[in-house]
């Protein structure tokens, strides 16, 4: 019997240097029989050789393998008791929103029984999950404005919102008749001392639930900057708002910013917000980061839904805001 070629070290040795230049250097089968002076066939021989003395451990990284981290990394971060990062195929923001709008729906209806009270922001966010919800049994629900409405934005609206969500549940809307910014601070105070407003704030204040958008404030086309003729935009510059959330301006702690608006706003306040036991946000897009990640850091939110991509920005940010903090 002839003796073999090589000694057994010798050849796991040579083993191993085939799978180096296949799998690491990522070179053919052909090239590494060329360069070793042997056949493809043996070459091949070897591969599964060493797939067999188990020298080649193969991973596979599902698709949606970054949520279940993501959705750790925020509640961490963020003192949340939920968090969802979706999984969007698509960079379309309306593809995005519908995904996103998907999981609050699901995430709204898993918090959800009989004989609670949602209090709602208007919004896009609120609408895409008014179209997504498909509650299997009706639901014994108030739904409250947590803000007053915006003329002109029927859709949008929140009173519109209420109307529609509570449809959808089958419970019962109530309206919130106050502009969302009075014409001054004493007007504010009298909107909200009338008693059919002061009954539906106070319903909204001992909410079960509150389901509300994020909103962005940089750029020119943002919502909140259409929301009334008002704003007041030196003064906006001058605060330097990181985001908005049920109209409030707030900083990138999730404090109220210094600016008009913000004393002329009928709506629950930060505080009332904060109080509410299940507060589930909801936000998409490159836009949203810093004022997502303001939203945490305010603990303004008990439950965040966003995208993948979203949620890999905001994680970042807020870590190397902490790393900076810390050093």
């Amino acid at each position: 019997m002839a003796a073999p070629l090589y000694s057994d070290s010798e050849r796991l040795r040579r083993i191993y240097q085939v799978l180096v230049l296949f799998y690491q250097e990522h070179r053919s089968q052909a090239d590494i029989a060329k360069h070793m002076g042997i056949s493809p066939a043996t070459i091949n021989r070897m591969i599964r050789e060493g797939h067999e003395r188990g020298l080649v451990e193969i991973k596979l990284h599902a698709p949606f393998g970054m949520e279940a981290e993501l959705k750790t990394r925020l509640k961490q971060l963020g003192n949340l008791d939920s968090a969802v990062a979706v999984h969007a195929p698509s960079s379309d923001p309306a593809i995005v929103l519908k995904a996103v709008a998907e999981a609050a729906a699901t995430a709204l209806l898993d918090q959800l029984s009989d004989g609670m009270t949602i209090a709602v922001s208007g919004g896009e966010g609120l609408c895409a999950l008014i179209e997504a919800i498909a509650p299997k049994r009706k639901y014994d629900v108030r739904v409250i404005p947590a803000t007053g409405g915006v003329q002109g934005r029927f859709r949008t609206d929140v009173n519109h919102v209420a109307v529609e969500l509570a449809e959808k549940l089958g419970g019962v809307a109530y309206q919130l008749y106050a502009p969302l910014f009075a014409a001054s601070e004493e007007e504010r105070a009298a909107l909200i001392r009338a008693e059919a407003n002061r009954s539906v704030l106070d319903m909204a204040k001992k909410a079960d639930i509150a389901v509300f958008g994020i909103g962005s404030v940089e750029e020119e086309d943002s919502t909140y900057l259409s929301l009334t003729d008002a704003i007041g935009r030196e003064a906006l510059q001058l605060a330097r708002p990181t985001g908005e959330v049920l109209a409030h301006l707030v900083t990138e702690t999730g404090e109220l910013c210094d600016h008009p608006t913000n004393r002329r706003l009928v709506a629950l306040t930060l505080e009332e917000l904060a109080s509410i036991p299940h507060r589930i946000a909801i936000a998409s897009g490159t836009k949203k980061v810093s004022p997502i990640a303001a939203v945490l850091r305010g603990g303004l939110a008990s439950s965040v839904i966003t995208d993948e991509r979203t949620a890999t920005a905001v994680v970042e940010m807020m870590k190397g805001k902490n790393d900076a903090n810390e050093a």
